[in-house]
């Protein structure tokens, strides 16, 4: 089971990739944009039928698969002894992706160009914001596991520096509308590095070999009778299951 989970990521970093890819594929080819004009936006790709079907479903699962690998890594991080608070802002700048990249599937740029535009600034900026916090993390904590090679560690410090340095440059040169395509090339590429920092979690991943759960009684519920025990309940689940 555990083994599964471990390629949740790098499914999700595979579906997005051809899926937005396939996005593309269907906007040239039914003329939904004209590359002789300039190369396209991904959004742009995904704002007229059929393709924007597929992208609003597309984008919708994705931000249900990054909310639970965001949650996974969140209780990963906790068993490793990272301290509540500082982990509770890595889950929620990842919850904060999520939502954005959903919102930008739902509210497409010429129905809604204000509300797509704030879920395109959680998805990329707060996503990338994400990715930073964990490396500042290793960097502060050297005590955690380093699953994987060497070489993981550097990589990741290399996808962040050169997908914030996209990033910026796609916000530059959208201000100059000959250079439209430009920025439009460096928001794609932004989006291929965020889905391979995300499947690079696979490699965190491969450790997992059991999951705990707490049950505790909410603030404000009836006491519990006498014989339950008020202590939380662990379960655990092993492998094995």
């Amino acid at each position: 089971m555990w083994g599964y989970l471990s390629l949740l990521p790098a499914f999700l970093a595979l579906w997005a990739v051809a899926g937005i890819w396939t996005v593309f594929a269907l906007a040239v080819a039914n003329k939904s944009v004209n590359l002789n004009e300039g190369f396209p936006y991904i959004s742009f790709c995904g704002s007229y039928p059929p393709q924007s079907c597929i992208f609003s479903q597309l984008l919708n699962m994705g931000a249900a698969l990054a909310a639970w690998i965001c949650i996974l890594r969140y209780h990963q991080l906790r068993d490793w002894g990272v301290t509540r608070r500082f982990n509770q802002l890595i889950l929620w700048t990842g919850l904060l992706c999520a939502f954005g990249t959903s919102v930008v599937g739902n509210f497409q740029e010429k129905n809604q160009q204000p509300t797509h535009l704030t879920g395109a600034f959680l998805a990329f900026f707060v996503g990338i914001l994400y990715f930073w916090l964990q490396l500042l993390l290793y960097w502060w904590k050297k005590n955690l596991p380093q699953p994987g090679s060497p070489w993981i560690g550097p990589l990741r410090l290399g996808l962040c520096t050169i997908c914030t340095i996209l990033m910026v440059a796609m916000v530059v040169l959208h201000s100059w509308v000959p250079l439209r395509s430009a920025s439009a090339s460096c928001e794609w590429a932004v989006a291929m590095l965020l889905f391979t920092l995300f499947g690079l979690l696979s490699v965190d991943f491969s450790c997992l070999d059991s999951c705990t759960l707490c049950l505790q009684a909410a603030p404000g519920l009836s006491p519990p009778p006498p014989l339950a025990s008020t202590s939380p309940v662990q379960i655990q689940l092993s492998q094995g299951l």
